[in-house]
């Protein structure tokens, strides 16, 4: 007598480099096998190996963007890459806030006072002064 196959009740999952891209983290899918092929991609603190790694809600993406490195948990699974708000359900930010900055701030165009470069005003009056010298 044959037995009915078992049904295993899977939890969803996705690779790795589609849902970052419907998460809209990665412009294409391309780039975000790069990164993961890089070796710059962590998923629960481990090195993720292959773009073709899946991925379940409950687990902690660490990666580089641009200058900032990301911590995101997995929220759910996208069906389509949408729009933004869409996009941004799918995950929760673990990112630190970034540390504020000491901004001086710089005048753009000094004066002439022996800083930065004369005007046309500035340089009649130098030369008027230069031609009273030599007289």
């Amino acid at each position: 007598m044959k037995t009915a196959p078992q049904v295993v009740d899977e939890v969803e999952k996705i690779r790795l480099d589609k849902w970052l891209w419907q998460a809209r983290f990665f412009k294409t899918r391309g780039l975000a096998a790069a990164v993961v092929k890089g070796g710059h991609l962590r998923v629960n603190s481990n090195r993720a190996g292959k773009a073709s790694q899946l991925v379940r809600p409950g687990d902690v993406l660490t990666f580089p963007q641009s200058r900032v490195v990301r911590v995101v948990r997995i929220v759910a699974i996208g069906t389509r890459r949408g729009p933004a708000p869409e996009a941004q359900a799918l995950y929760d930010d673990l990112t630190p806030p970034p540390e504020p900055q000491d901004t001086t701030f710089v005048a753009q165009a000094p004066r002439f006072e022996g800083k930065g470069r004369p005007t046309k005003r500035d340089r009649r009056k130098l030369d008027r002064n230069v031609a009273d010298a030599l007289e």
